[in-house]
């Protein structure tokens, strides 16, 4: 139990570098809990219960950053945390030839996903049984060689004040199921995966069908495994929400983050103000949207308002943290973000999608005589360099388009090419914006994983580089 209540501790550690002379200060109390069920063929793999807290505590110092973090909050360790935060910043303060000052959060703020039922009430017993029966409908079903069922439930908390008076409270939960199917059709074995995750709570579970979830899984894994792979060479394409969302948070997203501009890894840097995509292309990074996951403020506090990076494909911003806006000469967007408490903030992503335009799905089909349709579902990722902005890619099962219509299915898909050349071949956009989020993975990035939120509407491509593995 702890002998003090979060705020109590968050203030406390506050108060204490305060005293030792600090100017600027942000101390984030964070507490992540998770549930993790695992079915694979049949047989419970895993059922895992884990709860990390503890503190961080970021000062800033003459131009110098020092970060430290317990998990011990006594109040002996809060103290010798702050000092070696101090210590850290007055090292790096030494070799800083010209001091300046950030921005930091102030005022107060809470923020609270709402739901109806806490899924850690249900008894695991509960959950682990629809899981099972989920996973062995799956494995008795012809085709299917193979299947993993999961459940994954998140609580995150956090509790961030400021020594310019922030005190910001937000709590979120998450659930949702994925699964893998692996189906076999002589010597052609083909892996479908999938999820369904939502903010909230087990009311999400329990209103929708898992039963018609998994079978639709299965159904394309069996398809994809009796059909063959597309024709090496360049397409017109048709890109479904999912996967638009993940090209551009992965090809284009980690390049628009402002620390990965300083470094000179970025193929956006010295382009802002440029066009850098079609003028049908606007690219939104905001932090509380419908499907997404919520992130209403930042890990140093800061809000995390609606940043418009691309406007009609013109570059308008980078993504920043405080001390990201200040080398950078630009506004602060809110997108310091940290894996947990033992993690520093890097710049990171949020909620990263196309705006959707006018057009009607179906119109952009309409003129296509030899195309093909890239999915997003079952799509296994693959290598991207912000630095010159390449990007190859593993799709889902996919569907070659004949007469303005997709037709044949096709798996092994692969696609590869410069991102902002295939931004600026975009010459249509639908108006059907979808967003996702994970409650099993997340974005990666120096050693840490954060939830983000990734989709768009439909969009067409006309030219786009296709193989088959």
């Amino acid at each position: 139990m702890l002998s003090m209540s979060v705020e109590d501790i968050a203030h406390r550690a506050l108060d204490y570098a305060l005293k030792l002379g600090t100017k600027f200060c942000v101390v984030r109390f964070h507490e992540r809990t998770y549930e993790r069920i695992e079915v694979d063929r049949g047989v419970l793999k895993e059922y895992s219960y884990t709860r990390v807290r503890g503190l961080g505590i970021a000062v800033y110092m003459r131009g110098g950053y020092g970060y430290a973090y317990t998990s011990r909050l006594d109040v002996d360790s809060i103290r010798k945390t702050v000092e070696r935060a101090i210590t850290s910043a007055r090292a790096v303060a030494t070799h800083i030839a010209e001091p300046h000052e950030i921005t930091l959060a102030h005022g107060k703020h809470s923020f609270r996903v709402e739901y109806r039922i806490n899924p850690f009430d249900i008894p695991a017993e509960e959950k682990i049984a629809l899981i099972l029966k989920l996973n062995r409908e799956s494995i008795d079903r012809k085709g299917i060689v193979s299947a993993t069922t999961r459940m994954g439930i998140e609580h995150e908390r956090k509790f961030i004040v400021t020594s310019e008076g922030g005190e910001i409270s937000v709590e979120v939960m998450m659930v949702g199921i994925s699964h893998l199917s692996v189906a076999r059709d002589g010597a052609i074995a083909e892996r479908v995966y999938d999820h369904k995750s939502s903010v909230g709570g087990y009311e999400f579970i329990e209103r929708t069908d898992w039963h018609a979830f998994v079978s639709e899984v299965d159904t394309l894994a069996i398809e994809a495994s009796r059909a063959s792979t597309p024709t090496p060479g360049v397409y017109t394409a048709v890109i479904d929400n999912r996967l638009i969302g993940l090209l551009l948070h992965e090809a284009f997203g980690h390049a628009s983050e402002g620390d990965t501009v300083l470094t000179g890894s970025s193929v956006l840097r010295n382009k802002l103000g440029q066009s850098v995509a079609s003028e049908l292309v606007t690219v939104i990074d905001e932090g509380l949207v419908n499907g997404g996951y919520p992130v209403p403020f930042d890990d140093e506090g800061n809000p995390k308002r609606k940043t418009v990076v691309v406007e009609r494909g013109v570059l308008k911003n980078f993504l920043t943290s405080s001390i990201v806006a200040k080398k950078l000469n630009l506004q602060l967007t809110g997108n310091a973000r940290a894996q947990s408490f033992n993690y520093e903030p890097l710049v990171r992503q949020t909620n990263y999608y196309l705006e959707p335009r006018d057009w009607r799905v179906e119109e952009l089909f309409e003129d296509i005589n030899n195309g093909i349709y890239l999915k997003g579902r079952g799509a296994l990722g693959g290598q991207v360099d912000p630095s010159v902005g390449t990007f190859t890619f593993s799709v889902g099962p996919s569907y070659i388009i004949e007469g303005g219509e997709p037709r044949k299915l096709v798996r092994g898909v692969i696609v590869s090419g410069y991102i902002l050349e295939t931004l600026r071949e975009i010459d249509a956009v639908a108006r059907d914006l979808s967003i996702f989020t994970n409650v099993f993975g997340g974005c990666g990035k120096g050693g840490q994983v954060v939830r983000v939120g990734y989709g768009g509407p439909h969009v067409r491509v006309r030219r786009i580089v296709v193989g088959g593995a």
